[in-house]
């Protein structure tokens, strides 16, 4: 008999393989920053994960985050629900703006802050980073008054 088919032998896979997080158990027990719910669904202490985290961030009317980079982590940020603005640079002198559907990947190292575009909607996204590590250095950058709009282009659709 194949004791992969015999269901009364417990495997490893079992408790350790794929885990489902229902959508009301998301664990609040993050760094927040005013202005912003931010929720975990995948980290280590959740999961075991060792190399991402992944959540959910509710960013409220006209909020902003200061500037700051998560250091050598990539993040990808997925809008829901809302108008996400994006600034960035050294004196987060680029902007560019995304809306439901659209994916917003911000390299290791960037200078950027995050910004709710609307003053009545609440901007509701995804957030996957790189790593478990909850890392946010903040930056003391004097932001240029208008920044500089940046088309976000792809390489390989170079029209957009």
């Amino acid at each position: 008999m194949n004791p992969s088919s015999d269901h009364s032998i417990e495997s490893p896979w079992q408790h350790d393989g794929v885990r489902v997080i229902p959508a009301d158990r998301l664990d609040r027990n993050t760094a927040q920053t005013p202005g912003m719910d931010r929720k975990a669904a995948i980290n280590f202490a959740r999961v075991g994960a060792q190399k991402l985290w992944a959540g959910t961030v509710h960013i409220h009317p006209d909020a902003k985050t200061g500037a700051h980079h998560h250091g050598p982590l990539e993040s990808v940020i997925y809008v829901v629900r809302g108008r996400a603005r994006m600034r960035w640079g050294d004196a987060l002198e680029y902007t560019a703006e995304a809306g439901p559907g659209d994916f917003i990947y911000i390299p290791p190292w960037v200078p950027h802050q995050e910004i709710n575009a609307s003053r009545d909607e609440t901007l509701e996204c995804v957030l996957c980073r790189s790593d478990g590590e909850a890392i946010a250095i903040n930056l003391d950058i004097e932001p240029v008054e208008k920044p500089e709009t940046v088309r976000w282009i792809d390489p390989t659709h170079p029209e957009g």
